[in-house]
């Protein structure tokens, strides 16, 4: 039972841990788009999932909404539903990488930054971005089943105001 105890104390501050890692790895994948929003476009194009009509949007719109993502889990804000968001961005990333696999396509992610088709004879590295996937997934389900985070505006929020006495 002293281990539940410990885990119990624990458990938040590694939940701060993975929340923070999430928000800085979204700000990574964010900014390098953001400076470059060509080369996002590209790297959406080059999956050939989604309608030529869409990618502009998609490929200009993406560092925004990791942005975004970032910023609630920075601030610890609905962290439960952003840990949902980020499982269901990481579903579509997988599904994505792994369409181009199946397809035989050579291309860089552009995950942070870059992307689009590789040059002539360069190969993907699928294995590497399917266990980085992997990994960010296992965050995401940690943070989802263990939400409760100190400095979070989600415990601000939960906090029960004191009584006025009578």
């Amino acid at each position: 039972m002293a281990s539940e105890g410990r885990f119990s104390t624990v458990q938040p501050w590694i939940s701060l841990l993975v929340r923070l890692g999430m928000a800085g790895i979204l700000i990574a994948a964010a900014i390098p788009k953001l400076t470059h929003i060509d080369e996002s476009i590209r790297a959406v194009r080059a999956y050939r999932l989604l309608p030529e009509a869409v990618v502009p949007f998609v490929g200009t719109m993406l560092p925004v909404f990791e942005l975004m993502l970032a910023l609630f889990l920075l601030l610890g804000l609905f962290t439960r539903w952003a840990s949902y968001v980020w499982l269901l961005m990481m579903g579509a990333f997988v599904f994505g990488v792994a369409w181009a696999w199946a397809k035989g396509y050579q291309i860089d992610c552009g995950c942070f930054g870059g992307g689009g088709d590789l040059a002539e004879g360069e190969t993907a590295n699928y294995w590497a971005h399917m266990a980085e996937r992997a990994g960010f997934v296992i965050l995401g389900v940690w943070l989802a089943v263990f939400p409760k985070t100190p400095f979070s505006l989600d415990r601000w929020m939960a906090a029960k105001p004191e009584q006025a006495p009578a």
